[in-house]
């Protein structure tokens, strides 16, 4: 997954890093709120984990921002030293979708993170994808548009994958990028848009067919099923 981690405490960030890490997650650290609010305009995740007493602001100001100003319904996990029943309550009615206190477990920590995106994403991705008129086999890395098989690179295959599997979702062109690619300086952001461009074509997400692939301007891209 791709995660943002808001902590400032070093030690605790360091560890927390190394375990989401050890995971294979790809993770945005930031001592900061302000950090996080401005790589949030920009960037989507799968995953935030908030510290909620942050020196500039607090990760409950975050949250409230992310779920009222951003509408982003993205799942949050606050893991703070704060645990008082009304900061457990607060924290839970504006949008957290668990809270654990400190100290915390690397167990603990996984068990929850891997419970909360269960409830967010409840099936596993299957071998096959049936999306009429397209048919994907994740497997032998093929997918069909009524049948006929489509010629497609690896990356490309893998940028579509990725698309429908978050069907209806506004994905950041960062996002697709460590997705797709992995975390790599060698690459533009213009990779995405180049490829997007192909899968677009390749697939024909148009009306007709069911999907419509629409670009966010200075943003990213989001695949969604429409009437034909």
């Amino acid at each position: 997954m791709r995660i943002a981690l808001l902590e400032d405490d070093a030690t605790q960030s360091a560890l927390m890093l190394a375990w989401l890490q050890a995971e294979g997650h790809d993770v945005h650290h930031f001592a900061l709120t302000r950090d996080l609010i401005r790589f949030a305009s920009r960037e989507s995740v799968d995953l935030y984990v908030l510290d909620w007493m942050v020196p500039d602001q607090t990760g409950e100001s975050f949250l409230r921002w992310l779920r009222g100003e951003r509408n982003d319904q993205t799942p949050a996990i606050f893991v703070t030293s704060r645990e008082s029943e009304d900061d457990i309550v607060t924290g839970l009615a504006i949008g957290a979708d668990d809270y654990i206190v400190k100290p915390v477990s690397q167990r603990i920590l996984l068990s929850r993170i891997e419970a909360v995106m269960r409830r967010a994403k409840p099936r596993e991705p299957e071998a096959s994808l049936e999306l009429p008129p397209y048919l994907i086999d994740t497997n032998a890395k093929r997918i069909q548009l009524n049948g006929e098989l489509i010629e497609m690179t690896e990356k490309e295959f893998d940028l579509a994958v990725f698309l429908f599997r978050n069907l209806g979702r506004l994905l950041s062109r960062g996002h697709l990028l460590e997705a797709v690619w992995g975390r790599s300086p060698d690459l533009a952001t213009r990779t995405v848009d180049t490829h997007i461009s192909r899968v677009r074509g390749k697939l024909q997400l148009r009306p007709e067919n069911g999907y419509r692939l629409t670009p966010t301007y200075n943003y990213g891209y989001r695949l969604e099923r429409v009437e034909s």
